[in-house]
C-alpha cells in the first residue's frame, strides 16, 4: 500500500469521538464508525440518541455489534502503517528518551506504553496490541517512564483526576468507590492551574534572580567607585605629602643655612677679637723681656735713661667688658614651622577642601521644606525654599508631626542610605541651627540638639558664638563667620559634615555615627529678636566652583 494510502487509511480508522485508533468499531444505521466504548459513553451522556457525525436522531437506541470486517480492516491498517514505518525511526534509544521494555541486546526507543500491562514497546513489539483481539482492548499512551505511577495501585485504572481535597492524583472508580464527596478536577485542568504556578513561581524566581543580580552589579559598581576614589586619595595623598616633603626639605635647607650663617659671623667675631689679644700678648711679652733686662741692669746710669721710656703704658685697650655673644636661637625652628604653614600648608589645605566640596557636591538633592513639621510661629515662602520667625503664631492643624515648643521644621525629602548634600544661605542672621535630625524624633516638648535625642547640627547664637551640638558641645573658631552653609550626609559611613562654601573650608564633622532610622533635612531659624534675626533661612541651588 502506498504512502498516500497509508495516510488515508489511518484517517479512515480514526474515531472522531476519541480521535484514536478505532477499538472494537461499530457502525450506526446511518453508516458511521466509532469505538464502541465511545459511542455507548456519548449516548450514556446525552441520554439523547443522536449520531455525533450527521446528527441524525434515533427513537430508540440501536442495536450495536462490533463490525467484523471494519475491525479487521483496521487491523491491517496497523500492521501495514507497521511495515511502512521508516528505518530511521527503528533506532536505539537515546538518553532520556524512553525505551522499549521488551528489546534485549540493543534497545530501541518506545513509540506507545500500556496501562495495562505496565509496558513500553517500540514499534517491532508493539504490533501484538495493534493484531491480538484481546490486546487491542488495552489502552495505549505515548511512550512515557514510571508507568507504575501512572495507574490507580488500587483500581488499575489510568490517572486522569485530581482529588483536590486530599491532593493526591485518582482514577476514575476513586470518587465512587474512595474519595466520597471530596472535590475533583480532571488532570489536565489540575495541571494548567499548577503549570500556571509554576510560571509564576518561575517569574518570581527569575525577579529575584535578576534583584541579586542588580544587586551585585550595583556592590561591584560601589567596589570599583571605591577602587577609583582610594586611587584618587592616593595619587592625592603622593602629590600633596611629596609637595609637602619638598617643602620641608626647602625650608629645612633655609633653616640650616640661617643657623649656620649666625654661627659662622660668631666665629669670625671671636677670631677677630682673639687675633687682637694674642698681638696684644705679644706686645706686652716683648715689654717684659726689655722691664725683665732693664730691671737687672748694675749701671745706675743707664737705667735711668731708659726707664723713662718704658714708663709709658704700650698701646693696648681695655678688653674687661670684651666677650662674644652666642647668638640668639630661640624661636628659629618655630618660624620656620610658621613660614611652611603659611606658604604651603595654608594653600595646600584650602585646594584640599576646595576638592573634598566639589565631591560632596555632587550629591546634592533638591529640598524643601515640609509644611506639616513647621512651628506654628514659622512663616513658609510659597516654594517651600525659606523660612523666618514671625512674633504671630499661626492657626494650624495639630498633629504629632508638628514641632510645638521648638521654631524649627524638616525638609520633606527623608533619606535611609546612600549620601546626599544640600546648601543654605544663613547670610544676615545672628541665629540659627542646621543639620540633620532622625525622623522618630520627639516634637512636642523642648529640644536639646544632640546626637542621642536624634540631632546632628552645628548653630549660631549672638551673633559670633558657633556650636556644633556633640556631646559635650564644642565651640568652633569661625571668623569670619560663614554665609552659606553646606551640609553633606554618608548614611552607610555614618558621618555628617558642614562646609563654608564661600570658604571652601570644613566647619564641623560628626564622625562613627549610627544611623538606624531616616533622616530628614531640619532647619531652624531661631526667634526673630524684634527684628535683629529677620532673616530667613534659604535653600540654595547647589553650585559647583570652577576647577581652579
Amino acid at each position: 500500500m502506498s504512502a498516500a494510502g497509508n495516510l488515508q487509511s489511518e484517517d479512515q480508522i480514526t474515531c472522531s469521538i476519541c480521535l484514536n485508533v478505532f477499538t472494537d468499531p461499530v457502525s450506526t444505521p446511518c453508516g458511521h464508525n466509532f469505538c464502541k466504548n465511545c459511542i455507548s459513553q456519548h449516548w450514556k451522556t446525552n441520554r439523547r440518541y443522536i449520531c455525533p457525525i450527521c446528527n441524525k436522531v434515533f427513537k430508540r437506541r440501536p442495536e450495536l455489534d462490533i463490525n467484523t470486517l471494519f475491525s479487521e480492516m483496521v487491523a491491517q491498517c496497523r500492521r501495514e502503517a507497521l511495515q511502512n514505518v521508516s528505518s530511521s525511526e527503528q533506532q536505539a534509544a537515546k538518553p532520556g528518551e524512553v525505551p522499549c521494555d521488551v528489546c534485549t541486546g540493543t534497545t530501541l526507543k518506545a513509540l506507545k506504553s500500556c496501562l495495562v500491562c505496565q509496558t513500553s514497546y517500540c514499534q517491532t513489539h508493539l504490533e501484538p496490541h495493534l493484531r491480538v483481539k484481546g490486546l487491542k482492548r488495552h489502552q495505549l499512551i505515548d511512550a512515557v517512564e514510571n508507568l507504575e505511577g501512572r495507574v490507580c495501585t488500587k483500581h488499575d485504572k489510568l490517572l486522569e483526576l485530581f482529588c483536590k481535597t486530599d491532593q493526591t492524583c485518582v482514577c476514575m472508580l476513586c470518587p465512587v468507590l474512595d474519595h466520597k464527596s471530596h472535590e475533583f478536577v480532571p488532570l489536565k485542568e489540575e495541571y494548567e492551574g499548577k503549570k500556571a504556578e509554576l510560571e509564576k513561581t518561575e517569574a518570581e524566581i527569575q525577579q529575584m534572580i535578576q534583584k541579586r543580580r542588580l544587586k551585585i552589579q550595583e556592590i561591584k559598581e560601589s567596589v570599583k567607585m571605591s577602587k577609583d576614589r582610594a586611587d584618587l586619595q592616593k595619587r592625592v595623598g603622593v602629590q600633596v605629602l611629596t609637595a609637602l616633603k619638598e617643602s620641608v626639605e626647602r625650608r629645612l635647607k633655609d633653616l640650616m643655612k640661617e643657623i649656620e650663617d649666625k654661627q659662622e659671623t660668631t666665629e669670625k667675631q671671636a677670631e677677630g677679637l682673639i687675633n687682637d689679644l694674642e698681638q696684644e700678648i705679644s706686645d706686652l711679652m716683648k715689654r717684659s723681656s726689655e722691664v725683665e733686662q732693664l730691671s737687672q741692669s748694675e749701671d745706675h746710669l743707664h737705667l735711668l735713661h731708659s726707664f723713662s721710656s718704658l714708663k709709658a703704658a704700650p698701646p693696648t685697650k681695655d678688653r674687661t667688658e670684651v666677650r662674644v655673644r652666642p647668638p640668639s636661637y630661640e624661636g628659629t625652628v618655630v618660624r620656620a614651622v610658621a613660614q611652611l604653614e603659611e606658604t604651603f600648608w595654608k594653600p595646600m589645605k584650602k585646594k584640599l577642601f576646595k576638592a573634598e566640596l566639589k565631591r560632596v557636591q555632587q550629591y546634592a538633592v533638591d529640598v524643601t521644606l515640609d509644611p506639616d513639621t513647621a512651628n506654628p510661629a514659622l512663616i513658609l515662602c510659597d516654594d517651600r525654599k525659606e523660612v523666618y520667625h514671625s512674633d504671630v503664631k499661626k492657626k494650624l492643624p495639630d498633629n504629632s508631626e508638628r514641632f510645638s515648643q521648638c521654631v524649627c521644621v524638616l525638609g520633606e525629602q527623608s533619606f535611609s542610605s546612600g549620601r546626599f548634600y544640600f546648601e543654605v544661605e544663613v547670610k544676615g542672621k545672628t541665629e540659627w541651627d542646621l543639620g540633620v535630625a532622625r525622623e522618630s524624633i520627639d516634637r512636642r516638648s523642648n529640644i536639646i540638639l544632640s546626637p542621642q535625642n536624634g540631632f546632628w547640627t552645628v548653630l549660631l547664637r549672638n551673633g559670633n558664638e558657633y556650636k556644633a551640638c556633640a556631646a559635650p558641645p564644642v565651640r568652633l573658631c569661625l571668623q569670619p563667620g560663614p554665609e552659606k552653609v553646606g551640609v553633606f550626609v554618608d548614611y552607610e559611613e555614618g558621618l555628617v559634615s558642614f562646609y563654608d562654601v564661600d570658604a571652601a573650608a570644613l566647619i564641623y564633622s560628626f564622625t562613627g555615627c549610627s544611623f538606624t532610622h531616616k533622616l530628614h533635612p531640619y532647619f531652624g531659624p531661631s526667634l526673630n529678636h524684634g527684628g535683629n534675626n529677620s532673616a530667613p533661612l534659604i535653600i540654595c541651588p547647589v553650585n559647583q566652583p570652577i576647577n581652579d
